[in-house]
């Protein structure tokens, strides 16, 4: 079954790319996503799943990375076709290809359990989205291609280096070398202190460029900006997921090794950083799809600033990431509607959504409420259960700073979001052809509803696989 979840993908993938209709090659996506969330069920159904010789294995972590990546994926693979169909001039065989390549890659990381293996696994995701960014083929979604290609090239090679530290802070102490992450976690006690703590600085830079933490966050804006819809909706929520997951199983071996309070500090300060610096952006952002590259920064802002607090803010910084991939799935999905209806993506020219996309418009609306902490949606629980981690453990400066911040994007983006819908469309944006459609607006109100449950209501199997998740973070059950 391990193995299963990483080759079945590959083998749509290969099927996509030999498959000599343009038009069948796109009706492959959803089958593939529909493929992969039926493998996911099944996996998480079993009590244990691993693979060769223990480099594959599904932790609890790994487990609630897996079934959110899945179920985002899917929803993206229903969108996938329509927008290939609006594009018949763009060749799309090797776009099909990567795009299900690129969720064989994701399952190999939610189950790497070799140090080497996931930093393979990490950077194959790179390798699979740099071509679907550059579908386009415009100047910008070129340059945009090479910045995300090198920036993540510098990021995954001090997780490289960080990785080697790590594995020295094992040979320095004269324990047995070992990459496997169960056997770092047991050895923690006895690992280099020094070597441990260099590791995890290099290796949280490494993977926060991959998460895209700032200032490491730069091929974000243009990344996002220039991706197809469903590309943003992936990179979003699915390879910044990941990356979260590569800092937590590092953040694991420092608590294993007693140096928790050193991890738990660095990643505060670098978060509360992080949303600093995307609030300042996004203050006057007048492109929308740049503007949700910054909402993005600030919320891997979130999830680090959760472990860094600690307790409670473990569980909602797990929840929260869930919250915020689905939240941002509806807002790329109905902002690539808005930007195909008005072939801009300046709050200057894209006036009147609400009027000519009314149901893409309302997405959007209701997507910043929700992607903004407001109740009754997903993210207001997750977000105030940080929050309310960070006033119980007497941190009153972090919950206030905190609470600023999330203010202060609120406004920003506010400004942006309410000029796009409100108003009336231009002649040349009413004069488009695209309208509201049951396959460019379903995945997006599927997503929403999902948001919406998540607010009023946790599942008990979703609650209890994130309440084991945080307890083998050393969160209290």
């Amino acid at each position: 079954m391990a193995e299963a979840l990483v080759l079945v993908p590959l083998a749509f993938a290969l099927l996509a790319f030999f498959e000599p209709s343009t038009v069948w090659r796109r009706r492959i996506l959803p089958f593939a996503g529909a493929a992969h969330l039926v493998l996911t069920a099944v996996a998480l159904s079993r009590p244990s799943v691993e693979g060769l010789d223990g480099w594959l294995r599904l932790d609890s972590v790994g487990r609630l990375v897996l079934g959110f990546c899945s179920v985002l994926y899917f929803f993206a693979s229903l969108y996938a076709p329509g927008y290939l169909a609006s594009h018949p001039d763009r060749p799309n065989r090797v776009f099909c290809a990567c795009f299900i390549a690129f969720i064989g890659a994701l399952s190999l990381v939610t189950e790497a359990h070799h140090l080497g293996l996931m930093w393979v696994a990490i950077e194959s995701t790179t390798l699979a989205t740099a071509p679907m960014v550059n579908f386009l083929r415009s100047p910008r979604a070129l340059e945009a291609t090479w910045k995300y290609l090198l920036i993540g090239s510098v990021g995954i090679a001090l997780a490289l280096l960080g990785s080697l530290f790590l594995a020295y802070s094992a040979l320095y102490a004269s324990l047995q070398p070992s990459l496997l992450f169960d056997d770092l976690v047991r050895d923690g006690g006895h690992l280099s202190r020094p070597w441990l703590r260099a590791a995890f600085i290099v290796l949280f830079v490494g993977y926060g460029t991959k998460m895209g933490l700032a200032p490491m966050h730069t091929w974000k804006p243009d990344a996002y900006g220039e991706a197809p819809g469903m590309v943003g909706t992936l990179l979003a929520g699915g390879l910044t997921s990941c990356a979260f997951l590569a800092i937590l199983r590092f953040f694991r071996v420092s608590s294993a090794a007693g140096d928790a309070p050193f991890a738990e500090n660095l990643m505060l300060v670098a978060g509360l950083f992080s949303m600093a610096v995307a609030a300042a952006f996004m203050a006057r952002q007048k492109d929308f799809k740049r503007m949700l590259a910054y909402s993005s920064v600030e919320h891997m802002g979130i999830l680090v600033v959760g472990i860094g607090i600690g307790g409670a803010g473990v569980f909602g910084s797990l929840l929260h990431m869930l919250n915020n991939g689905l939240t941002k799935g509806v807002l790329f999905l109905s902002a690539a509607n808005i930007h195909r209806a008005y072939q801009s993506k300046s709050s200057d020219e894209v006036r009147g959504v609400l009027r000519r996309l009314p149901i893409s418009g309302a997405l959007f609306l209701a997507g910043f409420f929700a992607i903004t902490g407001s109740p009754p949606f997903g993210p207001f629980l997750s977000e105030f259960t940080i929050l309310n981690a960070a006033v119980s453990s007497g941190r009153y400066g972090v919950a206030a700073l905190f609470l600023v911040l999330l203010v202060i994007v609120f406004i920003g983006m506010g400004a942006t979001v309410m000029t796009v819908v409100q108003g009336k469309p231009s002649e040349r944006a009413a004069a488009t052809d695209l309208r509201d459609s049951l396959p460019l607006v379903g995945p997006s109100v599927a997503l929403i509803a999902l948001v919406l449950m998540l607010g009023v209501y946790v599942p008990a199997p979703l609650d209890h696989l994130l309440r084991d998740a945080a307890a083998s973070l050393g969160a209290p059950p």
